[in-house]
């Protein structure tokens, strides 16, 4: 014997009851089957909801009735051949007539009782089972239609009754061994107490109804179809790469389900898990997909210990505590005592082992009882000091990692946590059972869809790793890098298991947001037609998305951009900057965004302050992590400066070279930031920072060499001003020259002190054949006293610094 279960929307319409039709004639071909049916899709809710109606001073109910029956009539119509339609039709109208006069006699009482809901609800069960009846039996094939109330007993509680397993399997056996049939029909979800009166199973009830059945006739396995292809390692709605479970074990199975895995609930498993019947879960519209099984044991690989991660929503903590409760036998008992008095189902316990407190997690619906009955139960000990009053915490989630072979791999619970802190989630309570078959967390609801993905990502995914980009500036560095995002994103995903989504772009002006990804092929004008925003409304957008492995990055040159990197470090969402303000800015601001990166365990990454592309920050990390000690620094780090000092030669103006040097893209939005200074003080305080120095810009000492009349008015009135200034840069240039010397502007850092200025440049310096935009840094330390450690390269330059920009983002990756 086999038996086969299909119900939802397996069975909501004719064309899908024909697709049962074909799975089970393949089936009885080998066997007989027990075939256990549903509700037509979502007829029960419409049932009950039709009973709620009736039970008001409503006749609303009549319509509703009215719908329900034309549509089964016309069910019937499209399911069995004209000639074969009259007897169910007649069928139809007849069950309709008696739930009609079970509506009225609710309505004329007003009251709907759980008993009179029951046999409600049981008509649904009622009619999918018989329409499909009368399909097998207008094909000929050797049928039976079975009232399930017949024979499976239960106590009296209506709504979720409760199996009378010995009587049940007696009555069934009994039945089958005096009706022999090829294949039997059997309503599932109802069943009868001892005098008769319907009742229900409850939630899941005809996967339940599938497994009485399997468990009395000892069948070879139980098959349940749904409209999914088996179970999967995480809810498929939350998260987008969630896989199919081909095999699990029965233990495994009641976990998951337990912690909110809809495809399959505890009660259907434990019937067959106690005579090893295994248990098919197959998708009624792709049925040569192989499902998942369900057995006795499964077999574990290296990769697949964990089984699946699943989620319980609306969850209340109450927490009892207090130093009265130490050493003092029976508080738990008080407390389970007093949750079940008022039928308070307990879903996660934890204590600590000081014994100072405990901690349940319950449905959140039950709360105020619950906290009613303890404050009652504990009121002396609270009145009295001994116990806290009862903390109630609610909006929060169980998210459960579960895996029967957890036990034999060390580390699970470091790597669960750690993936959990690491993307900012907070952990509320822990429990473990002591057979290590699942570890339960609670967190805030809010964090649940991010959990589960985070957790799935670090469990699951071999393929790679998501990193979820939101970017402020979408200028000349912002546009080529998405355009370098977009060309590597082929590579990173197959040689680094890395996929670099953006997910957010933000302009002065706009926001542009997109979950699944944005379309970088077009989102030049897909942020044109986004709606307007501020950068505070797209930080709140990206805090609200709570998304996993976020990364901000800033490539604006903006104050108020900069402003934003303490409110997201907080979230733990990683802050890359190309912006140099906010590592600029005062010492116990910067001080402070390095602590927020420590406190929240994510990174604040800003190697382009300096160098553009070049490495020169993360080398100097290296050698301070490393044990060396850094003596001096010196440095052409503008290569803004670089370039115009290259190119100047008194034979064409100075306003000239510099306006070719911001056309090139090589100058701050205002030149005068370069040619000032400030840029460069900039830079050798960050790397001053960086080596330990507590540093301020006013502490910088800056020979300026550009006239004060050049800082007045606008960019326009600059650069006429240079040119009134012209003889000022000859004089300057022809003073190097004469010397065989060339102009570099050096920021040094050495015992403490850091100063910047314009030197002359002898042709045995190290600076002296710096050509370009490139520039160059000198590290003296413990390990490189005389002969420094050099780094050289393109310092400005759109290409340059984005590539500087994306490496960052790669190291917030890795």
């Amino acid at each position: 014997m086999q038996v086969l279960k299909f119900g939802g929307s397996s069975v909501a319409s004719a064309e899908n009851m024909n697709k049962v039709v074909g799975i089970v004639q393949k089936s009885i071909e080998k066997e007989p089957v027990i075939l256990v049916v549903s509700a037509l899709g979502g007829i029960t809710d419409s049932l009950l909801h039709t009973g709620e109606l009736a039970s008001k001073a409503s006749e609303e109910y009549k319509t509703v009735l009215k719908e329900m029956e034309n549509r089964h009539l016309e069910t019937v119509r499209t399911l069995l051949p004209i000639q074969q339609q009259s007897a169910t039709l007649s069928l139809v109208k007849q069950q309709f007539n008696e739930l009609e006069g079970i509506c009225d006699g609710v309505f004329l009482l007003g009251e709907l009782s759980a008993r009179t809901k029951d046999r409600i609800v049981s008509y649904g069960e009622l009619l999918s089972s018989m329409m499909i009846s009368a399909r097998f039996q207008s094909m000929g094939i050797d049928q039976h239609w079975l009232d399930s109330r017949k024979l499976i007993t239960t106590n009296s509680n209506h709504g979720n009754a409760v199996v009378d397993f010995v009587h049940t399997e007696k009555n069934i056996q009994d039945y089958l061994l005096a009706h022999k049939h090829h294949l039997y029909v059997a309503p599932g979800f109802i069943s009868s107490d001892a005098n008769g009166n319907t009742t229900t199973l409850g939630r899941g009830g005809s996967d339940y109804t599938g497994a009485i059945y399997a468990a009395a006739t000892h069948a070879s396995a139980l098959e349940i179809w749904t409209d999914v292809s088996g179970m999967m390692t995480a809810d498929p709605r939350l998260v987008q790469n969630a896989k199919p479970i081909q095999r699990i074990s029965y233990q495994e199975a009641m976990e998951l389900s337990h912690f909110g895995a809809k495809i399959i609930y505890p009660p259907t498993i434990q019937p067959v898990m106690k005579k090893h019947i295994p248990v098919w879960v197959k998708n009624t519209f792709a049925p040569d997909d192989f499902g998942t099984l369900i057995e006795n044991e499964s077999a574990v690989t290296a990769d697949s210990f964990i089984r699946g991660i699943s989620s319980i929503n609306r969850i209340s903590l109450l927490s009892l505590e207090g130093s009265g409760m130490v050493g003092i036998p029976g508080f738990s008992k008080r407390l389970f005592e007093a949750l079940a008095q008022e039928k308070v189902n307990v879903i996660l316990i934890t204590q600590s082992s000081s014994e100072h407190s405990i901690c349940v997690g319950i449905n959140e619906a039950d709360t105020e009882k619950a906290k009613r009955s303890i404050d009652q139960v504990f009121d002396h000990e609270i009145q009295s000091g001994k116990v806290d009053p009862l903390k109630v915490e609610t909006g929060l989630s169980i998210v459960a990692l579960v895996g029967e072979q957890m036990k034999s791999h060390p580390g699970v619970s470091g790597k669960m946590f750690g993936a959990l802190g690491r993307n900012g989630i907070n952990v509320r309570a822990i429990a473990q059972g002591s057979s290590e078959k699942n570890i339960s967390a609670v967190l805030s609801s809010k964090d649940v869809k991010k959990a589960i993905n985070v957790l799935h990502e670090a469990f699951f995914e071999t393929t790679y790793k998501q990193l979820n980009v939101f970017i402020a500036g979408t200028g000349n560095v912002g546009g080529k890098l998405i355009g370098q995002i977009r060309q590597q994103f082929k590579y990173l995903q197959d040689t680094l298991r890395l996929q670099i989504q953006i997910t957010g772009l933000a302009n002065s002006k706009k926001i542009l947001l997109n979950e699944e990804g944005l379309a970088l092929d077009s989102w030049k004008e897909d942020l044109q037609q986004a709606p307007n925003g501020t950068i505070h409304d797209f930080v709140q957008q990206i805090c609200s998305k709570n998304l996993r492995n976020s990364v901000f990055v800033d490539v604006t040159a903006n104050a108020e951009v900069a402003g934003v990197y303490a409110a997201l470090l907080e979230k733990s969402i990683s802050v890359v900057a190309c912006n140099k303000i906010a590592a600029s800015s005062a010492y116990a601001s910067y001080k402070k965004l390095k602590s927020l990166s420590r406190e929240f365990n994510t990174s604040f990454l800003f190697e382009t302050n300096v160098g553009a592309g070049l490495p020169v920050i993360g080398t100097l990390n290296d050698l301070l992590r490393s044990g060396d000690t850094v003596n001096k620094i010196q440095a052409v780090l503008s290569g803004t400066l670089n370039f115009v000092f290259n190119n100047y030669d008194a034979t064409q103006s100075f306003a000239s070279v510099v306006k070719q040097a911001q056309d090139e893209g090589y100058t701050e939005p205002d030149p005068r930031l370069d040619l000032g200074g400030t840029d460069v003080m900039r830079k050798i305080m960050i790397l001053a920072r960086e080596a330990g120095q507590q540093l301020e810009m006013e502490d910088i000492s800056n020979e300026y060499f550009l006239p004060a009349s050049c800082f007045e008015g606008t960019v326009a009135d600059f650069y006429a001003e240079m040119e009134k200034q012209e003889a000022h840069f000859q004089a300057i240039y022809k003073a190097a020259a004469a010397k065989n010397c060339k102009l570099k502007f050096v920021a040094t850092y050495e015992n403490g002190k850091a100063s910047v200025g314009l030197r002359h440049i002898p042709a045995e310096s190290d600076f002296y054949h710096l050509y370009g935009k490139d520039n160059l840094v000198l590290f003296y330390t413990n390990r490189y006293p005389e002969q420094p450690l050099v780094i050289k390269g393109a310092g400005a330059g759109a290409d340059v610094t984005a590539s500087g920009v994306f490496a960052d983002i790669i190291r917030v990756a890795r």
